[in-house]
């Protein structure tokens, strides 16, 4: 099973994390996470980051690998992980990547290392500055006019891969969709099994994700976002753009009630689901599994795991 992962993918609250440890168990394996908030020390409660007893004792890498006032690319995420990875199986264990962020995703499995040449940190800036300015909206006119294929993919509020893509296109003069129609002519270095997780129906879905809002604020969300919010590094940080925390910037200045910054993230965790399985359902090696209906789902995976690694 030599650079055979399995991949756990899906979008918030369907059940990735839970999953995943039994998988680990039953696969003698080691869980590589794939969000990109999950990285930041800090961000806990917001993230749903799995806690000490939740992990069970199974190893779990690329969680809390930098304070939220740093710099973190996607060449960064890959490089870690894949050095994680390589390390679980010269222990003879088996990698199981989990995580909601598909661009990570996307870039591990496929061996993509586009877009972190020539970084332009003043042009960086001048583009931070403007989506600051004139809104995510008037960026994302901008990409759409050399590159609609990427832009489409893309929300107006996803500041940071806007950004990068036209920083891509202005160094290089290639766009997003020609980086990564290059780097998928590269084989990928490892065999796995792309498993989406997913409900039957979207109020399913929708169910779990405000319930989990609301255990969240059970277990402090709200003291921990207070904290993110008055901390130093808020304004400048990609992790500000988290959801679970800048949705409760009205309550603390005294502009909202807290019932109504709370369904504003339930409203935000909805949609940023629905956006995870839009990008999902483009990967056509992506094979999804039901979890509110499918019996054995575990064995079924299993299973399948294998047979896509004889």
């Amino acid at each position: 099973m030599k650079n055979k992962i399995l991949v756990i993918a899906g979008p918030t609250a369907v059940g990735k994390t839970s999953l995943s440890i039994e998988l680990a168990k039953a696969l003698d394996g080691e869980i590589v996470s794939a969000d990109s908030m999950q990285i930041y020390k800090g961000l806990n409660i917001g993230t749903a980051k799995p806690t000490d007893s939740e992990k069970n004792g199974v190893p779990h890498h690329m969680l809390d690998i930098c304070t939220p006032e740093q710099r973190f690319s996607v060449a960064q995420y890959v490089k870690l992980a894949n050095s994680a990875i390589e390390e679980i199986i010269n222990r003879n264990k088996t990698p199981i990547v989990v995580g909601g962020t598909g661009l990570y995703i996307d870039n591990l499995i496929y061996d993509n290392d586009f877009g972190e040449l020539n970084v332009d940190v003043d042009l960086r800036e001048e583009l931070t500055a403007i989506a600051r300015e004139k809104g995510g909206e008037y960026l994302l006119n901008q990409l759409l006019e050399f590159d609609p294929e990427y832009a489409a993919k893309l929300h107006p509020n996803d500041i940071k891969r806007i950004v990068h893509a036209i920083e891509i296109y202005r160094t290089t003069g290639k766009t997003q969709s020609e980086m990564i129609a290059l780097s998928r002519k590269k084989p990928s270095r490892y065999s796995f099994l792309y498993a989406v997780l997913d409900c039957s129906s979207r109020s399913i879905l929708y169910e779990r994700i405000n319930k989990r809002v609301d255990i969240m604020m059970e277990e402090g969300l709200l003291d921990e976002a207070r904290a993110v919010i008055r901390s130093d590094w808020y304004s400048i940080s990609t992790a500000s753009q988290a959801i679970g925390y800048k949705e409760f910037e009205p309550y603390f200045n005294g502009t909202s009630s807290l019932d109504d910054c709370i369904e504003l993230l339930k409203q935000h965790s909805r949609n940023y689901a629905k956006r995870q399985l839009t990008w999902f359902r483009n990967k056509k090696e992506a094979k999804f599994y039901f979890v509110d209906t499918e019996e054995n789902l575990k064995s079924r995976i299993m299973s399948d795991f294998f047979k896509e690694n004889q």
